[in-house]
């Protein structure tokens, strides 16, 4: 099958769309209630962000969701979706080479934050949530964020976000540099394939060629943290802090820690 007739198959959560812009790819997350992550959707992602990269027809791709939230973390129920399956799919987003711009509409928490980050750029609206929410559950960040969030802010304001799990909206997340253009929010679809398109329209090969020099080193730097990334939040997931830290955002309350 080639790469312009390749669909993802649907149950996997993922949708290609018709973009309507010439060399524009579109696709969308579409796993309710909340877009929450597993290994299949990111292998259905990987699937076919690697096939566009084989496609000469596809210049830039955007990644958008439906419903309330982009992506509002990862679903480590069952053997399936374990951090060492879902971040083996998560890691192969990182070695595409064709420019992602993500729409963030909605809540970009934990994993998705992850799934954001991994993108060129990002697009998104004042109603817009960003979360690093990890600590605040009692484990490790994942999803590579240990790279891409100090890369992209710098040490000192990633730390800051790391360590609180503090929940910024998207008028902050601009401000910061965490995204890159901020529209209305029954827009930012709009402003993400406008900016895709403009894109697209400047030399193939060399807009691939120029995102390799500037992300040199990225994917193999996520491969490598991801390691350890992955072998912290196995063991912090049978800690009682992580069994607390899930209780109380069910309970809608503040955790209480006690280093154990």
């Amino acid at each position: 099958m080639s790469a312009s007739s390749m669909i993802p198959d649907p149950s996997s959560g993922l949708h290609r769309l018709d973009s309507g812009h010439e060399h524009v790819g579109l696709l969308e997350l579409a796993h309710p209630p909340y877009n929450y992550l597993n290994a299949p959707l990111l292998a259905a992602l990987a699937d076919t962000l690697e096939a566009f990269d084989a496609d000469p027809g596809v210049r830039c791709i955007v990644l958008a969701a439906r419903g309330r939230a982009f992506s509002a973390g990862a679903d480590f129920g069952g053997g399936a979706n374990d951090p060492e399956s879902l971040y083996t799919q998560a890691m192969r987003l990182f070695r595409t080479s064709k420019p992602v711009v993500a729409a963030v509409h909605g809540a970009a928490i934990g994993a998705g934050l992850g799934l954001a980050l991994a993108a060129d750029f990002r697009v998104t609206c004042s109603q817009a949530r960003y979360s690093a929410n990890f600590n605040r559950l009692g484990f490790h960040p994942g999803f590579g964020l240990s790279v891409t969030l100090p890369r992209l802010l710098g040490p000192q304001q990633a730390s800051l976000l790391l360590y609180t799990g503090r929940r910024i909206d998207g008028t902050e997340a601009v401000r910061i540099g965490l995204a890159d253009v901020l529209a209305e929010e029954d827009k930012v679809r709009v402003h993400a394939l406008a900016l895709a398109a403009e894109i697209a329209a400047s030399a193939p090969l060399a807009v691939t060629s120029t995102r390799a020099t500037l992300r040199a080193g990225l994917a193999d730097e996520v491969q490598r943290v991801n390691e350890r990334e992955r072998k912290l939040q196995l063991a912090q997931f049978a800690t009682e802090d992580f069994r607390e830290g899930v209780q109380a955002m069910a309970e809608r309350r503040l955790p209480q820690f006690r280093g154990k």
